[in-house]
């Protein structure tokens, strides 16, 4: 059976792709996406999700950015666009080998792109927070999700994810979960992107 999406928090693992600080100022909604990915990381801090985060040529495009919250990783460099270092490679296999994953960061056409391209490959399920992900351009960006949509990956958002990996209001993080969800995510402009499916 074909497989249809559903997050769990068993065998997943959270991808963090090059928020980094030279990147501010040239991606759109930049702060947003930001934010939204902030949220999730935070989600799967709560319910035991392993993040991974890479930073691309960091000596030129420097850190990642602190409001993400990540400063207590040590990031995977790398030059490659996929995030499938030989460290990372490393990680995953260390966790488990994780089934799932949920992709957050920039660029969404490149770096973002080859890594899904990458997972797929590998038989992973592929979950790209469509408001936590973006471009230095609309057009790349909103190709680009078109593009990993028909390659196989699912796109959702923030909000999704968060509720999708609890389940129910029983679950026994959902009130942490419920103040990441207490103002609705910042506007990314993804209208534009589903009005012409």
């Amino acid at each position: 059976m074909a497989s249809i999406g559903r997050l769990l928090v068993k065998d997943s693992v959270l991808l963090l792709c090059d928020m980094q600080e030279k990147f501010r100022p040239n991606i759109v909604h930049f702060t947003n996406i930001l934010s939204n990915a902030a949220r999730v990381l935070q989600a799967c801090r709560t319910l035991g999700i392993p993040p991974i985060v890479t930073e691309q040529y960091p000596r030129g495009l420097g850190p990642t950015v602190p409001e993400l919250g990540a400063s207590d990783l040590k990031p995977h460099e790398k030059t490659q666009f996929s995030m499938l270092t030989e460290g990372v490679e490393r990680e995953l296999q260390a966790l488990g080998g994780p089934k799932k994953a949920i992709l957050c960061g920039i660029e969404t056409q490149a770096c973002i792109a080859c890594t899904t391209f990458d997972l797929l490959e590998r038989g992973m399920e592929v979950h790209i927070v469509a408001d936590a992900v973006s471009s230095r351009s609309q057009t790349d960006r909103l190709f680009a999700l078109s593009r990993l949509r028909q390659s196989g990956a699912f796109l959702t958002t923030t909000e999704a994810v968060l509720l999708q990996l609890v389940q129910d209001a029983k679950h026994p993080n959902f009130k942490e979960i419920q103040k990441l969800l207490a103002h609705p995510s910042p506007d990314t402009e993804l209208l534009s992107f589903f009005s012409s499916l």
